[in-house]
C-alpha cells in the first residue's frame, strides 16, 4: 500500500529532499491518478451520490447486500436493468464518464463505492455491485485516510485492454471521515 506522503513525493519527484532520476511507469499512473482525484474532490454530485448511498445501505447486513449484488448480476444485459440503471443515471456517474471520455484513453473506468463496497457512481457497468469484498476497497476505506492500493496489471474484458486499478479512500471534505473508495482503471499501455 502507497501512503499519502510516498504519493506525493511522486508527483512532486523529491526523494528525500532531492530530484528523482525517471519515474517508472507505476509512479507515473499513481501521480496521474492523484492528479484527478483533485476533479473529484471539487464535484459536488460525487458527494451527494456517496451521502444517497451511504444513507440507503448504511443498515444492510451481509445478506442483504449479497442479495443485492445478485439482482445486480441479473440485471447485466437484459431490457430492465432497475438497480443498474438506478447507478448509471445518477449525475455522479454521468460526471464519471466525462473523465473517462476526456482522458485521452488513459482511464478505461472509474468506480465510486459507498462505506458498505456497493457502487455509488460508475462510468461503466461493473460485473458486479458490491467491490466490498476486493482489494480495491478493503486495502482502502478501512484503512482509513491516505490509503491507496495498486492492483496488478491485467487484462479487463470489458474495456477490452490491459489495465491497473488504482483506488484510494475518499474523505469527507467537511467531516474529514472516511465515507467511501474510489477506483480508476488506467490503460497500461498509457504510461509506458
Amino acid at each position: 500500500m502507497l501512503t499519502v506522503l510516498r504519493a506525493i513525493t511522486l508527483i512532486f519527484g523529491f526523494v528525500g529532499g532531492a530530484a528523482s532520476a525517471a519515474n517508472t511507469a507505476e509512479e507515473n499512473a499513481v501521480a496521474y491518478v492523484l492528479a484527478q482525484i483533485v476533479n473529484l474532490e471539487n464535484e459536488g454530485s460525487i458527494w451527494a451520490a456517496l451521502a444517497k448511498s451511504n444513507y440507503r445501505n448504511m443498515n444492510l447486513n451481509a445478506q442483504e447486500i449479497l442479495a443485492q449484488d445478485d439482482r445486480w448480476r441479473a440485471e447485466i444485459g437484459t431490457g430492465r436493468p432497475e438497480l443498474i440503471g438506478h447507478v448509471t443515471s445518477a449525475a455522479a456517474s454521468t460526471y464519471l464518464r466525462a473523465l473517462v471520455e476526456g482522458s485521452g484513453g488513459r482511464i478505461t473506468e472509474i468506480i465510486v463505492m459507498d462505506a458498505t463496497g456497493l457502487n455509488a457512481a460508475i462510468s461503466n457497468v461493473t460485473s458486479d455491485y458490491w467491490q466490498g469484498d476486493e482489494a480495491k476497497f478493503l486495502e482502502t476505506f478501512p484503512q482509513g485516510a491516505g490509503a491507496i492500493h495498486q492492483g496488478e496489471i491485467e487484462f479487463d474484458e470489458s474495456a477490452n485492454t490491459y489495465q491497473r486499478q488504482i483506488s484510494m479512500t475518499l474523505v469527507d471534505p467537511i467531516m474529514r471521515t472516511p465515507v467511501g473508495a474510489v477506483t480508476f482503471g488506467i490503460d497500461a499501455a498509457a504510461f509506458p
